[in-house]
């Protein structure tokens, strides 16, 4: 059975397309090469509601200017048919499709041939379906629930109650309340089965307290490292090499919106630090009142030091 070569070239470069090319910098997965961008156009909506603002005002801008180009490029191709409008004018006919495709019709200029007319109607369909649809675009932009939870850049593992624990901080930006919240920690590694196959593996880490009626203004995850801990008996080299990272997921029901929103924060091996504990955020008044300070929400010492000045 003979295969057209030629079919046979358009599958390659077609499966080269496809390709996704991961790194893996630090337990965390980076996903780079051509290939993602060009699965990203081929799904246009969702690059529309996940790219920044700046990126969609700047998409939205190229799209307008293109499409009044090509409808410029059309009436330039009709000859003289737009009224006062110089004859071979790139710029007149531009600013007069302007004017149609967002409904203004100043009357200075208008068209004077059937061509022009027919031009004007397909212009005039456009024009509306494309503010349709950016109007849908930014309203998803806008009513899509975003989570403003920061986590701290690091992570500890610090005695408490006698046993080694995991600990990092998460807290509430917008001073609301995030109703049920509830959060997971994973550990994600890369193993080897019986087989010898490597494997990309997610054990959940247990916390000390997973739920929250109510989470305002900061939490402290921990996790006991005990020997049913999958973090038992590893260490910083150990997570290394086995690519190693911790995966936070936070949900919880927005009170002002009434939505569940979503955050989510990786640690990897290097942002683990052994014997630190973080630095105290609470702190009582001379009247008895309690504050938190956020200066210090990052920041964390060694047990050693502390030790030290102690001594």
């Amino acid at each position: 059975m003979r295969f057209p070569l030629k079919k046979l070239f358009r599958k390659q470069g077609a499966h080269r397309r496809s390709r996704v090319h991961i790194k893996i910098r630090d337990g965390q997965f980076q996903i780079v090469g051509m290939g993602v961008w060009y699965s990203y156009w081929r799904d246009p909506y969702h690059l529309l509601l996940t790219i920044p603002w700046p990126g969609f005002f700047l998409l939205i801008a190229v799209a307008y200017l293109a499409t009044n180009a090509v409808f410029a490029l059309a009436y330039l191709a009709g000859g003289d048919c737009v009224e006062n409008a110089k004859p071979g004018s790139f710029l007149d006919v531009f600013f007069f499709s302007v004017q149609t495709l967002a409904s203004i019709g100043y009357g200075a200029m208008y068209p004077k041939t059937p061509y022009a007319n027919t031009i004007v109607t397909i212009e005039a369909m456009v024009g509306l379906m494309g503010i349709a649809v950016m109007t849908g675009l930014a309203f998803a932009r806008f009513s899509r629930p975003t989570a403003r939870v920061v986590f701290s850049r690091v992570a500890v593992i610090t005695p408490h109650e006698g046993q080694p624990t995991l600990m990092f901080r998460t807290a509430n930006k917008r001073r609301n309340l995030i109703l049920e919240a509830q959060m997971r920690v994973y550990l994600m590694r890369d193993e080897v089965t019986a087989e010898g196959h490597y494997i990309r593996r997610i054990h959940e880490l247990k916390l000390l307290r997973n739920l929250s009626p109510s989470f305002t203004l900061s939490w402290l995850a921990m996790h006991i490292i005990d020997e049913s801990s999958q973090l038992y008996g590893m260490t910083t080299e150990s997570l290394l090499k086995t690519n190693s990272s911790i995966v936070v997921s936070l949900s919880g029901i927005d009170e002002t919106v009434a939505q569940v929103l979503h955050a989510r924060h990786t640690y990897s091996a290097t942002d683990l630090l052994w014997n630190y504990q973080f630095v105290n955020i609470m702190h009582e008044t001379s009247d008895g009142h309690r504050y938190i300070d956020y200066q210090y929400f990052h920041d964390a010492v060694s047990l050693d030091e502390i030790s030290h000045d102690e001594s």
